[in-house]
């Protein structure tokens, strides 16, 4: 991030988005064939939370694109055999419903392959109907492959930081599924932003802009599973769907990479046999975002099971439990998630001033140190800005704060410190 931008975004408490209703009645969206500076792009992209796609120059140096596919550009599966063989993968039935998703099922990767093969040989059919393998941890799982690099653009991952500090999960995944495989009606985890490449295949995206979902619920307040269903006709199951903007539908080609913003509900369809790389992903710029999100979680909690509120002293604690359950995290992992992108932050502003590069990960040293100490300045005063709306939430304040190893006070405090303490000592805070 260079000066400018930091400057721009920097007294930033609460980001304001533009209206997306240029997004309305449009079928494009940017198409970015040329460097596009890391600045311009949080500009332009990050911060309004607008879709766009890169061109597949962005992925040509990738080992999969070389080693996964064909000559002809399809899937090219006797590598890709040598390479996970008897791996254990989830995979989807994408002729299944589960609520409004898919069931899985983890079988050996060769098994999977040996169903896609025989699926292509009886033209893209099968009895045992349209499987997908998603969501599948390949990074995690073979770290050593190295078979593509996270574009700059993306790089400020709060979301996967946090995750590989405990050492336990990541967000980071790898789809491979067959031409008519697809995924329902969803925005993704957290509200994250999330990018998605193609290795190899198309895809059709139908995004639609954060609000438009709204218009889109049943009259139990539930989600389509299926957008382009007959159903969404019926007024009297879903009343307004008539009011809601067309999709921007999209295609997507083998190396192209699309950014899809925080709290942009999609559908997606593979028209080819597709590999694709995907990333879930949070920073300063839609933290906001997942807080918001978060006490909406909570609050649809709360709604639940208000009617055991007076008869149980810990109801605000099981809220929280159900929230976790539900969502994949509650307020104190939230506070928890906070402290570890602030302390990496404050060590490596503390470390542009000292020149000690010792107090903070070394596998984040080359992102920070490419984001630069402004971008670590944004990412503290987003944090200290969402640490104070925490202190001023009743349901925080609700919260057993005395097992934590510090608390949301203190850290306030250090950031404020922080970045007092290393202003004018380095080009961050220099005219």
């Amino acid at each position: 991030m260079d000066r400018e931008a930091y400057r721009n975004c920097c007294s930033l408490a609460k980001i304001t988005r533009q209206s997306y209703e240029q997004f309305w009645s449009s079928h494009f969206l940017d198409y970015i064939d040329k460097e596009l500076s890391y600045s311009k792009f949080f500009k332009k992209y990050l911060l309004p939370n607008h879709p766009c796609m890169f061109s597949k120059r962005f992925t040509e140096d990738w080992k999969c694109r070389k080693q996964w596919v064909s000559e002809e550009g399809k899937p090219h599966f006797q590598k890709l055999l040598q390479q996970f063989d008897e791996t254990p993968v989830p995979v989807a039935n994408c002729n299944a419903k589960e609520y409004n998703a898919n069931p899985k099922q983890v079988m050996p990767f060769k098994e999977f392959i040996q169903y896609w093969k025989e699926y292509i040989q009886n033209g893209h059919s099968s009895p045992k109907g349209c499987l997908y393998l998603k969501d599948w941890h390949m990074t995690r799982d073979f770290p050593e492959h190295n078979v593509y690099t996270t574009p700059v653009y993306f790089s400020s991952d709060w979301l996967n930081e946090y995750w590989d500090t405990l050492e336990v999960d990541d967000y980071r995944f790898v789809y491979m599924g067959p031409k008519g495989s697809w995924t329902p009606f969803h925005a993704d985890v957290f509200r994250s932003y999330s990018w998605s490449a193609n290795i190899c295949g198309r895809k059709k995206w139908l995004l639609y802009p954060p609000g438009q979902e709204e218009f889109l619920r049943d009259t139990h307040g539930n989600l389509p599973y299926d957008v382009t269903s007959a159903e969404l006709r019926d007024k009297g199951l879903y009343p307004h769907s008539e009011e809601a903007c067309q999709p921007l539908e999209i295609i997507q080609e083998a190396g192209e990479i699309i950014f899809v913003p925080s709290g942009w509900h999609h559908q997606v369809y593979n028209l080819e046999d597709t590999i694709s790389i995907n990333h879930n992903w949070l920073n300063g710029c839609n933290i906001d975002i997942m807080w918001q999100f978060l006490q909406n979680e909570l609050s649809s909690v709360q709604k639940e099971i208000n009617e055991w509120r007076n008869t149980m002293d810990s109801w605000h604690q099981h809220c929280q439990v159900i929230m976790k359950a539900c969502s994949g995290i509650d307020y104190g992992e939230f506070a928890s998630f906070l402290k570890i992108v602030a302390n990496n932050r404050m060590a490596f502003l503390n470390a542009c001033s000292s020149g000690d590069s010792s107090d903070y990960p070394r596998h984040l040293s080359e992102t920070l140190t490419t984001l630069g100490p402004y971008h670590a300045a944004f990412d503290l005063q987003r944090v200290a800005h969402i640490i104070e709306c925490l202190l001023c939430n009743e349901d925080f304040k609700r919260l057993d704060h005395s097992t934590w190893t510090l608390q949301p006070e203190t850290l306030l405090q250090q950031i404020r410190d922080t970045i007092q303490s290393t202003r004018g000592q380095h080009l961050l805070y220099q005219e």
